[in-house]
């Protein structure tokens, strides 16, 4: 049942989840089977793979809560075979946790009281709304109780109230009025009004909250939680007391007189603000759902910017009084050679700057010059465009975000134990040309930058889909097992970063590995780790070609019989596209290798460990613009996208502030996700819209 119900969720079918199931239990990971299991999923993709996984979490944890609830009402001895049957055929938390509600042991509340005073029976009796003298019943609960007639009244009433707000089917109602027609209102905090600045669009603001994007609701909800704003999620008061009525009331007597009044007290005391926290747990559930797709998108682009490749580095992390780092990296990464120059003010070293850097690149053979975009970049691209070098040298602005991050971390002191931070971060931007991947890695997602309120969102979701994509980036690109950081194999799958530690230091003992099957000679390396990780690890130069490639070991035999039956070797397959072109696929087929896998083969036999990243493209700002005060109103200049939310996209034209493109500003025809149309790092064509020096905003369009 639970796999039908995930397929039918998700459109897929019932057998495909079955068989992903079936691997999620046997070990596998996701990297592992998107890639090479695809006739067992019937080709589904990391997405959807991931959905799953999380279902069958779901599913899981609602099973152990169905457990819990059953023994709690069985102790009460109130199960009856209808209330087990209903909760074990429930796959909905929420209508789990109302069947539980009129069970679930509570806090001392106005009901439990008037039930302690034996006020029950009368209650079910007004409840009921069949007794045509209700009167005389409550003189006589009166007499007998020795309670004032007020107090047996009230407290009837009160169980009433309670009894009415555990229905399920009032609470379906009210549900079903707040997800329609619920307002979600903010008002300033009066005594806060002139340090809630940022709050001002919600100084007095409601919409519905079917309509409220996430970007706006986790904007009010900051708000509310830092104490600025007051937050409010409500429907017509009168209206629910109206779809109560419909559904509790029976008739016109004194009984239904009474059951009004609890009605009333009913929605407004427990109905409304339990309604409403779940609507403000369920919208700030979604908005964290949209946010943290959002970043984790965002994240994936900025993993999978194109590298530069191994060329000889030299990275300059610019500043003024403190100078501008520089640091010489090899084609692998590794520092050669740091020291600081002084090319602005105050000190103006400019011809001295200029002479060590031409030394530098003479020196060490620099083919590239990376320049981190924080305070002085577009100062130090110019002392750098205006530096005539005798050879070819590329020149390319770097993202610095979460640079300083990472040269303060643990990873850092642990690669550079003798170097200070400026020298760490210096290093971190040169690498990152090289590989932006095999550099971002090491820092915490979260401080990259590239995403809206992460600090607002649920902290264990948002980890986890930012390493889902990390490991997803990661597994995609591959991994070169002989220079990788355990970092970066850490997230390759199946590895984990206890193992990454225990390849690295084999590595260190052994040398370099030449083949894949040499993992196995990892401590802790079973045969299960190397099902899931060897696809990913490419040995350039091994003696088998394939272990440079992303054709699994398991394949090996089936590429070594394609190329026995064309009478060649692996290397003239890898050669000779006409060889290639000469397999009959479908000879190969069979029920565990189907057409999927045999055309993954033969594209990685084309191309060996390709990189599936594009080209790295050279960039330049506009000239003469280094502040705010340089931006002209209604003037064009190049940028570079450099965060995408739902609302728009941030725009890097070569200043401190990050101009915004509102979504509406993007293309003249209508989006819904500017994501749909721009990429980070997309190099654009902006125009300026309005310059806000005392907010220092900048407003651009596309258009």
């Amino acid at each position: 049942m639970i796999n039908k119900k995930i397929a039918d969720s998700l459109g897929i079918r019932e057998r495909q989840v079955e068989q992903t199931a079936q691997l999620f239990f046997e070990g596998a990971t996701i990297p592992f089977v998107a890639r090479y299991r695809k006739e067992r999923t019937g080709n589904l993709d990391e997405v959807q793979l991931l959905e799953i996984q999380q279902k069958l979490e779901y599913f899981d944890t609602l099973q152990k809560r169905k457990t819990t609830i059953l023994a709690s009402i069985a102790e009460q001895e109130k199960l009856t075979p209808e209330l087990e049957r209903a909760i074990n055929e429930t796959y909905d938390a929420t209508a789990l946790e109302d069947l539980y509600a009129p069970y679930k042991p509570k806090r001392k509340t106005r009901a439990t009281v008037a039930r302690e005073k034996g006020l029950e029976p009368l209650a079910l009796l007004i409840y009921s709304q069949k007794n045509d003298n209700i009167q005389q019943e409550i003189t006589a609960t009166v007499k007998r109780l020795n309670l004032p007639t007020e107090e047996c009244v009230q407290g009837a009433q009160d169980i009433i109230a309670e009894l009415i707000s555990e229905r399920i089917d009032v609470k379906n109602a009210l549900r079903k009025e707040f997800a329609q027609n619920a307002q979600i209102a903010t008002k300033v905090i009066k005594t806060k009004k002139d340090e809630a600045t940022n709050y001002e669009q919600y100084f007095e603001f409601s919409e519905l909250i079917r309509k409220s994007p996430s970007h706006r609701i986790l904007a009010m909800m900051r708000g509310h939680n830092e104490g600025f704003l007051r937050l409010s999620i409500a429907i017509d008061e009168a209206i629910a007391v109206k779809i109560i009525n419909r559904l509790v009331l029976k008739g016109y007597n004194d009984c239904a007189n009474f059951v009004k009044i609890a009605i009333e007290d009913a929605y407004k005391r427990l109905l409304s603000a339990q309604l409403e926290t779940e609507f403000y747990n369920e919208l700030k559930q979604r908005a964290d759902t949209e946010a943290i797709r959002v970043f984790a998108e965002n994240l994936r682009q900025l993993l999978l910017l194109p590298p530069l490749g191994q060329k000889r580095i030299l990275a300059l992390d610019p500043g003024f009084r403190t100078g501008c780092k520089v640091v010489c990296l090899s084609e692998q990464g590794d520092l050669l050679h740091n020291e600081t120059i002084y090319p602005h003010a105050p000190q103006n070293e400019t011809a001295k700057a200029r002479a060590k850097i031409l030394q530098l690149v003479q020196s060490y053979k620099i083919q590239a010059i990376a320049i981190g975009n924080g305070t002085a970049s577009r100062e130090t691209e110019n002392f750098i465009k205006y530096t005539k070098f005798t050879t070819d040298v590329q020149v390319f602005v770097v993202s610095e975000a979460g640079a300083s991050v990472y040269s303060a971390s643990k990873v850092a002191r642990e690669e550079f134990p003798s170097y200070d931070v400026t020298v760490r971060g210096a290093i971190s931007i040169g690498r990152r040309l090289i590989d932006p991947l095999a550099e971002l890695v090491k820092i915490e997602p979260k401080a990259i930058g590239v995403g809206q309120y992460q600090h607002d969102v649920n902290q264990t979701e948002l980890q986890r889909s930012l390493d889902f994509t990390v490991e997803s980036c990661v597994n995609k690109v591959g991994v070169e097992l002989n220079t990788a950081s355990k970092h970066l194999l850490a997230y390759v799958a199946g590895i984990g970063s206890s193992l990454a530690e225990n390849i690295v230091n084999y590595r260190k003992e052994n040398g370099a590995f030449s083949s894949r099957a040499d993992l196995l000679k990892i401590p802790k390396l079973g045969k299960k780790t190397f099902e899931q990780c060897a696809g990913f690890l490419r040995i350039r130069g091994a003696k088998n070609p394939l272990d440079n490639s992303a054709i699994h070991p398991e394949r090996y035999a089936l590429v070594q019989t394609m190329a026995r039956d064309l009478k060649v070797t692996i290397a003239d397959l890898l050669s000779n596209a006409e060889l290639r072109k000469s397999i009959p696929i479908e000879k190969y087929e069979t029920d565990e290798i189907g057409a999927e896998t045999l055309h993954d083969i033969l594209q990685e036999l084309e191309k060996p460990g390709r990189d599936p990243r594009a080209e790295l493209q050279q960039f330049s700002f506009a000239e003469g613009l280094k502040t705010l005060d340089d931006v002209q109103v209604g003037a064009v200049y190049p940028g570079i996208v450099n965060n995408i939310t739902n609302f728009g996209a941030f725009v890097d034209i070569g200043i401190k502030q990050s101009g915004l493109v509102h979504i509406s500003q993007i293309c003249k025809e209508f989006i819904s996700n500017p994501a749909d149309v721009l990429s980070l790092n997309q190099h654009v064509q902006v125009k300026v819209l309005e310059v806000d020096k005392e907010k220092k905003r900048l407003q651009l369009t596309m258009k």
